[in-house]
């Protein structure tokens, strides 16, 4: 059975996104984005809220100014050649390849795909993954914490709600930036 995995960039009080709806301060340095890669690699399938996928979408792209750095030009070849799903009560459709629409987050399906998959899951997006929490589907929670507190916004983990975890690795980068990964206990 493959592993489904939840990642987020937060500050250091927890958000993925300020009061103001930002999140430009989360953009990963060239060393975080480095890293992030190589952790993609194992990726087969993405998972994605609606808000996660229309940031994600931008990937599918075929160049940008982004591919002149050579990492950002290997994640999007990482990105475009996994399969995605987004689930979401509001669009009407998904216009990437690769990509399949459901209306809204189904626990059944992300368990069948994680029985039937081949390679890890990635589950994206605040609120999709405390529903993929909720319903005891998440294996791993990976945190890349900035060096900042913003306040308020959008939490990276569901408020409320207990998980607990246990630490397996961590990283400092040179931006003062903080990986930690845990499993779910």
């Amino acid at each position: 059975m493959a592993r489904l995995h939840y990642a987020a960039i937060a500050s250091l009080d927890g958000y993925v996104v300020d009061s103001a709806g930002s999140f430009a301060w989360a953009a990963p340095g060239e060393q975080v984005h480095a890293f992030v890669n190589d952790r993609e690699r194992g990726i087969g399938t993405y998972l994605y809220g609606r808000r996660m996928w229309e940031v994600m979408r931008y990937w599918a792209t075929e160049d940008s100014e982004d591919d002149r750095s050579p990492v950002s030009a290997a994640y999007r070849r990482i990105w475009q050649s996994a399969v995605k799903v987004v689930f979401s009560g509001s669009l009407s459709s998904v216009d990437t390849p690769r990509t399949t629409l459901v209306p809204g987050f189904d626990a059944d399906l992300v368990g069948r795909l994680k029985a039937e998959a081949t390679a890890d899951l990635s589950i994206g997006g605040p609120t999709v993954a405390a529903a993929a929490l909720s319903a005891g589907l998440v294996d791993e929670v990976s945190l890349y914490l900035h060096p900042l507190a913003v306040g308020g916004g959008t939490p990276a983990l569901p408020p409320g709600a207990r998980t607990d975890l246990h630490l397996v690795e961590q990283h400092t980068f040179d931006d003062g930036v903080v990986f930690l990964r845990y499993t779910v206990a």
